[in-house]
């Protein structure tokens, strides 16, 4: 038996006889330290004397623990090892870095890409797309794309250091957002620049608290201490201890701009943790600042709160504060302020979240204040009675449209917090830790589960009653981008996911529809012209799960749902697609995409049933992309033509080929027959005809996509050279270059010398067979309909 002992003689002991008797066996600091944090440990089931230690590193004996040594562990900050009782080999571990795996005894691990990280601050910068950035635990600061613009995701590799910490506040510099300001713990600012990708050190004061009580402090930062950047002057920026800091220099100076806010109680300013080991690490520091923010629509009018329940406004900029505190009926004593949304409507209301669980208090805290301070009213009302609140954020486009994050997730409130609802849809349980409001997306940070996305808030605002009454309703899209994605090298482990590539269509259906009903949304250009229609019913596909070629995962699903409630569908950008020649190869290029419609205005038509509803949305050009109208439409009329002409192979195939299965089944069943050997010639001769037509429309011989590679049948034919055409002159924006014009003019030559040929197959060729045909009272070839 093993035992850790926090103690002043404490470390490892051994007991060899069932714990009558305990040994000694190891002081190691390296055992205790942090021993609130780290003390476990784990022996291996078959070998009595190899006990692994998980600390700050991972640490294991292979002596009975006379000796103990670093080894890996496959991360960092370790807290449980577990090892397989039937085979010691396979262990898995758990730190702060995730869960890694090991099948070798610990030689090696394998860290499993769980999404799983713990967000203190989340925010969001002034690109296009965006950025969001955040302070992740034992991570430090990280900025990644919302939109990586390419094809992999949002990748591991799309994410950066900013400077900072794990722990802190972190905001971009909205004029200039290669700036970002991040924080961490014990005071520490840096002040980064993406065009150098230095991250400057500018605190205020940069003095070393690490292992001091906060009493020896001159300023008292807290582990996560705000940071703010002016709405109304960019060079502005807060910094708060237990007093605020202001610089106006980019972190050269600083100047305090308010007394301590704080109750300044020396006795909770002590040496923190033990008895036995202390812990002042800086998430101990106590009486501080933890909220600071200032009005978007009144230069000067600043709020602050503190970990020891106050809260605080100064309207001339710091030069004289008023504590409001005693006014919030209901604050509990010593609760921490963990959140102020001043408004964006009016500059005298502003939203106070307070967190009391630390002090075993679990109930939700939110109150609101209309005329700066004077009077508050509570919030909470509709809320349950056992979940605490994290953070209150005000929606930037509906007014009275409020966001809360708390212990379990995500609520919102379209009538000013008179009541709440649940906002889950798929984000799982968890704590919620900060929330953006970007534009017409919500950007959640949470503590467990990482960075998440709500895309386009129109329902959210625009949900009513009325709304749910009707049978059908459709929601008006933001203007969309149309921005163009690129190919990616790199690992897609930990990938997360992209915005849907297209404009994003809300629909509501009071009731679910039964089967037979059909719906479809229509994209219509401004001339009534039909662009796209996507459908409840899936779209065929060129081939099938049982041939080679096709890609697990690539199953069609219908682009429209009719259950009821609210859903969503993406059009992608895409007019209607060529369509294809079924189980046809080509080896490259794609018919069944659909060339990209120019920015504009559509009109959007759902129909499901008897029921129609319409709406409108906008495309907006890529920024990057620098083309005049002419350019989109003459890029435009070039695609459309070649998926003209690839509608016209594929229907001539369809045609020929229904003729040809005539023939061929005719002759099968008149072969021997007394006065119909003619005929048959005639048959096959027609359907040797139309084999060398079909030969060289595509590669009918080719039956994996390698077959055209290989030359089989004369290598590539019209289908599969027109394909890349189409393909490549609608992959990027941008009109057709001149040897684009010059293969698809021959390439037009060519179909029209087949469709002559197939024309006169299927009049001169088969009028004469089906004359044999009348001669012996047999029945006709049924032409299909159209080309």
């Amino acid at each position: 038996m093993y035992a850790l002992i926090e103690a002043e003689e404490g470390g490892l002991f051994r007991s060899d006889d069932g714990g009558r008797a305990w040994t000694r066996i190891n002081d190691s600091r390296g055992l205790q330290q942090r021993a609130w944090y780290y003390t476990t440990l784990t022996v291996d089931p078959t070998d009595a004397d190899v006990v692994w230690f998980p600390q700050v590193s991972m640490l294991r004996t292979e002596d009975g623990g006379r000796t103990v040594r670093s080894v890996e562990g496959g991360g960092w900050d370790y807290h449980d090892v577990w090892i397989d009782p039937a085979d010691p080999r396979r262990m898995v571990v758990g730190s702060d870095a995730g869960v890694s795996v090991s099948n070798d005894g610990g030689e090696s691990f394998l860290r499993a890409a769980l999404p799983i990280g713990q967000a203190y601050h989340v925010a969001t910068d002034t690109r296009e797309p965006y950025r969001v950035l955040s302070t992740l635990q034992d991570f430090g600061t990280l900025s990644g794309p919302s939109d990586s613009l390419h094809y992999g995701g949002v990748l591991l590799s799309d994410w950066h250091d900013v400077g900072g910490g794990e722990a802190g506040h972190i905001v971009a510099d909205p004029v200039d957002p290669d700036i970002v300001w991040a924080g961490e713990y014990l005071g520490i600012v840096t002040r980064f620049d993406e065009r150098t990708g230095q991250a400057r050190s500018v605190s205020a004061y940069p003095w070393n608290g690490s292992g001091h009580p906060a009493s020896d402090l001159d300023y008292r930062f807290q582990w996560t201490a705000p940071i703010v950047v002016s709405p109304h002057d960019h060079r502005v920026v807060y910094h708060a201890a237990n007093v605020l800091f202001r610089t106006e220099d980019g972190g050269r100076t600083w100047k305090a701009i308010s007394p301590d806010l704080t109750r300044d109680d020396e006795s909770k300013q002590q040496w923190e943790g033990g008895p036995i080991t202390g812990d002042l690490t800086g998430v101990e520091t106590y009486c501080t600042i933890f909220a600071v923010a200032e009005s978007p629509l009144e230069p000067g009018l600043l709020w602050a709160g503190t970990d020891d329940g106050r809260v605080w406004l100064t309207r001339d900029g710091g030069g004289e504060w008023t504590e409001v505190t005693a006014r919030l009926r209901g604050l509990p004593e010593w609760g921490t302020v963990s959140a102020i949304e001043p408004s964006r409507w009016d500059a005298g209301t502003a939203y106070v979240v307070v967190d009391a669980h630390r002090l075993d208090d679990m109930r939700p805290y939110l109150w609101k204040t209309t005329d700066y301070g004077a009077t508050w009213t509570s919030l909470t009302g509709g809320l349950p009675r056992d979940v605490y609140l994290h953070v209150v954020r005000e929606d930037t486009r509906k007014r009275g449209l409020l966001f809360l994050g708390s212990e379990r997730g995500v609520s919102y409130s379209r009538d000013d917090g008179a009541s709440w609802s649940s906002l889950k849809l798929n984000l799982p349980t968890v704590a919620v830790a900060d929330l953006q409001v970007h534009g017409d997306d919500l950007v959640v940070g949470t503590t467990g589960r990482s960075l998440w996305i709500l895309d386009d808030l129109t329902p959210v605002r625009e949900m009513s009653e009325e709304i749910r009454a009707e049978a059908v309703h459709l929601f008006q899209p933001p203007p969309t981008i149309r921005w163009r994605r690129r190919s990616v090298a790199g690992s897609r482990a930990g990938a997360g996911s992209n915005p849907p590539q297209g404009v994003q269509v809300t629909y509501w259906l009071a009731e679910s529809r039964e089967e037979g009903v059909e719906a479809t949304l229509e994209v219509l250009a401004d001339d009534g012209t039909v662009v796209r229609t996507l459908r409840s019913v899936a779209e065929p596909q060129p081939i099938g799960p049982e041939h080679p070629d096709w890609s697990p995962g690539s199953e069609a699903t219908p682009a429209l749902s009719l259950d009821a409630g609210l859903h969503r569908a993406v059009w992608d950008f895409a007019w209607d697609a060529a369509g294809f020649i079924p189980d046809a190869m080509i080896d490259w290029g794609d018919p069944t995409e659909g060339p990209w419609a120019v920015p504009g205005e559509y009109t959007l038509r759902l129909t499901v049933g008897d029921r129609t509803a319409t709406t409108t949305a906008r495309l907006e050009p890529d920024p990057r992309v620098e083309l005049s109208p002419e350019d989109y439409r003459e890029q435009l009329e070039f695609t459309l033509g070649l998926r003209s002409d690839l509608r016209e192979v594929i229907g001539m195939v369809r045609r020929l080929r229904v003729v040809r299965e005539q023939v061929v089944r005719r002759n099968e069943l008149l072969e021997g027959r007394e006065g119909a050997a003619d005929l048959v010639a005639s048959g096959r001769a027609l359907v040797e005809t139309l084999d060398s037509i079909e030969g060289r429309l595509h590669n009918p011989q080719a039956e994996v996509t390698s077959d055209i590679l290989a030359g089989r049948a004369g290598g590539a034919q019209l289908y599969s050279q027109l394909a890349p055409l189409y393909s490549a002159s609608l992959e990027s924006d941008g009109p057709p270059t001149e040897g684009m014009r010059e293969v698809a003019a021959g390439y037009r030559e060519r179909l029209a010398r087949l469709r002559d040929e197939l024309d006169r197959a299927l009049t001169v060729d088969l009028a004469e067979l089906e004359a044999q045909a009348r001669a012996l009272d047999l029945g006709s070839v049924l032409l299909p309909s159209g080309r």
